[in-house]
Parts: C-alpha cells; sequence; structure tokens
C-alpha cells in the first residue's frame, strides 16, 4: 500500500513540473528543424560568368608549319675562261633579267672575232667567184660546193667568236636578288665555274606535308594566311597554287604548295611559319566560348542558365571551332545565356549568381 501511495505522489508532484520542460523542449526541436529548413531554402546561389549565345561566322582551317622556299633560284656560271675584270653586283642586290653582274677580258676574244670576220670575209670573196664561175660551167660543181661548205663553216666560227665574246659579260638568268657572290676581282674563272647565286623572292613558297586524311578538303585556290616569328603581328596572305596527287606511303602526308604574296619584300627563303589554310565557312551560327563546353566521354554539354537563375544541363553538338569561338549545331538558341566559368560545381538546377555576363567576344 504504501508502494501504491508512492507512485500516486510521484505522479501528481513530479509529471506537472516534468511535462512543461518537455514541451518547451519540443518547442525548441520544432524551432531547430524549422530554421534547417529555411536555411535550406535560402542557400546562397552559386557565382558564375556567363555569356549569350550570339551569331557568327565560324571558319575551317587547316594549321600545320613551313619553311619559305624560293620559286625560283639560279646558279650563275661562267661561259668562258679568263680573268674577271669588274664586279658589277654584290649580295642583296636586285638584279634584272639580263642585267650584267661582272666582267671578263675581252681582249683575246675581241682578237678571235676579227680573225673568223676576216677569214669569212676572204670565203665570201672567193665563194662569189666561183659562184661566177660554175654559172658559167668553168669550174666543176665539186669545187663550187667545197667553197660552198667552208664558207658556212667559217660562218659558224665566226658566230661562235662573236658569243664568246658576249659571254665577257656575265649576265643574270632570272630576275631576284644576289643571295652568293662566288669571285672577285682578278679571280680566273673557268668555263661552268659558279660566279654568283641569284634568288627570286616573287613569289616565295611555303611547302607543307599534310596528313592524307586532309586530302578530301584541300584544293587548290584556298586561301592561306601565313604568320612568323621574324614579323610579329603580321599576316601575310596567299593561296594555294599546287597540290600533290600522291601520299607518301612511308609518312602518309602529301605536299600541298602555298604562294605567299610580299609587295613589301619583307619575306625571306627559309623564315619558318605556322600557316593556316581556309576550306570552309559557317555564316550566321550560333557560337559559344569554348569555355562554356564540358566534354566527358566524347559528348558535350553547357550549362544554361533560365531567368530565374536556375542552371540546367544541356547536351550540344558543336562544329566548327575557331579562336576559342565554338559553333553550335544543336543545343542552344540564339540568346540563350551559357556558363563560362564556375561551371564544375555545378548539377542540375542549381541556383547561380552571373557575376559577369556578356556576348561572346568572338561574335
Amino acid at each position: 500500500m504504501n508502494s501504491r501511495i508512492t507512485r500516486k505522489a510521484i505522479s501528481r508532484g513530479i509529471l506537472p513540473v516534468l511535462l512543461p520542460a518537455v514541451l518547451l523542449l519540443q518547442g525548441c526541436l520544432g524551432q531547430a528543424i524549422g530554421n534547417d529548413e529555411n536555411e535550406e531554402k535560402d542557400d546562397p546561389a552559386i557565382p558564375v560568368e556567363a555569356a549569350t549565345v550570339s551569331r557568327g561566322d565560324v571558319a575551317a582551317f587547316y594549321s600545320g608549319t613551313a619553311a619559305l622556299e624560293a620559286d625560283e633560284k639560279a646558279t650563275v656560271v661562267s661561259q668562258i675562261t679568263g680573268v674577271v675584270l669588274e664586279i658589277s653586283a654584290e649580295e642583296g642586290d636586285y638584279v634584272e633579267a639580263g642585267q650584267i653582274l661582272a666582267r671578263v677580258e675581252t681582249d683575246r676574244y675581241r682578237l678571235q672575232v676579227e680573225k673568223a670576220n676576216a677569214a669569212l670575209n676572204r670565203l665570201q670573196t672567193e665563194f662569189q667567184r666561183k659562184k661566177e664561175l660554175f654559172e658559167k660551167a668553168l669550174v666543176s660543181a665539186e669545187d663550187f660546193e667545197r667553197v660552198s661548205s667552208e664558207m658556212r663553216a667559217q660562218k659558224a666560227a665566226y658566230d661562235l667568236a662573236v658569243l664568246d665574246l658576249e659571254y665577257t659579260n656575265i649576265r643574270a638568268p632570272i630576275a631576284g636578288f644576289i643571295s652568293e657572290r662566288l669571285v672577285r676581282a682578278g679571280n680566273l674563272v673557268k668555263l661552268h665555274d659558279p660566279v654568283y647565286r641569284i634568288t627570286s623572292y616573287d613569289p616565295l613558297l611555303a611547302v607543307m606535308h599534310v596528313p592524307e586524311r586532309e586530302l578530301s578538303v584541300l584544293r587548290k585556290g584556298l586561301s592561306v594566311s601565313m604568320v612568323l616569328d621574324a614579323w610579329p603581328g603580321r599576316k601575310f596572305l596567299g593561296e594555294v597554287i599546287r597540290i600533290s596527287p600522291v601520299v607518301d606511303p612511308g609518312t602518309g602526308t602529301f605536299r600541298v604548295t602555298a604562294e605567299i604574296k610580299d609587295s613589301d619584300r619583307m619575306l625571306k627563303p627559309g623564315l619558318f611559319g605556322r600557316v593556316a589554310i581556309l576550306y570552309d565557312l559557317h555564316e550566321d551560327v550560333p557560337v559559344i566560348p569554348r569555355s562554356a563546353v564540358i566534354t566527358e566521354d566524347e559528348r558535350s554539354h553547357v550549362f544554361v542558365v533560365d531567368e530565374n537563375g536556375s542552371a540546367s544541363r544541356r547536351n550540344v553538338e558543336l562544329g566548327y571551332e575557331r579562336e576559342n569561338q565554338v559553333e553550335v549545331i544543336n543545343g542552344v538558341k540564339t540568346g540563350e545565356v551559357v556558363v563560362t566559368a564556375g561551371k564544375g560545381s555545378l548539377s542540375e538546377g542549381a541556383k547561380v549568381e552571373v557575376i559577369e555576363s556578356g556576348r561572346n567576344p568572338g561574335a
């Protein structure tokens, strides 16, 4: 009986005290849970940078490297033997075809011309006399033919002597710049000794060895641009003038030759540069910065920001790319906003705050 009285006392005395505490604890827990829910609703937006999908022209290029080569170059040789008397052109000089570069001694060759001419005059006189006698049947046909042959042979000897005299003037066979002088005044040059080297800078050629997979897109007449370290900030234009129809089985490449225009004569053979061949152009197409694209497992997607500041993942099909600008064939439309920086931390439906936005800088 005492035990029942004690339990009743506890229930009547303690429970009224504990009940308000329990209710207060439940209220605090409820308030805490409510605060967590509010915090979830008020999560801060993720700061990102974005750009607007714009429209522009995107070109397809084949890019490679090449060294400039001269289309025409010649080694000038002496066509006679003699001592060089005069040098008329130096390295770096521009010369026209036929211009005199050097002179070789002429006295001996002038005397040979005079000797051959004298002999020719004598034979011409004899031929004329024999001809008159032959017409009167006073000499045999054999005698007349002998004199006629001697005269023709002497005429050839005279022409050769005149030619040798002309060869004492060493002339440029092509127009171009003197790239090397190989003789000095007073040197003895012999027949076929090299005297000068001439290089034509118009045109200059860029010869590339292109992988065979490009054979179907490259063709004669395509526009070419070339940049060189020797002239930073300058772009030299040209066009494809030759394409080899043969693929080298050892390297899997074929030769593509482009002519580079240089009206200011700034370029020189041997300069090395980067060449871009324009082979296709898509005009007025949707374009976005390359930085907006995420590629995983050979598939590409972007995050598009809607009017409410939510980011949604969008698969895209890409086209040509040039200078950090990429064509979008499918997936986004002109005027939509795509995330360009901060996209790595985004998920579907994430709230974002665009801290920098603008049009595609390449458009």
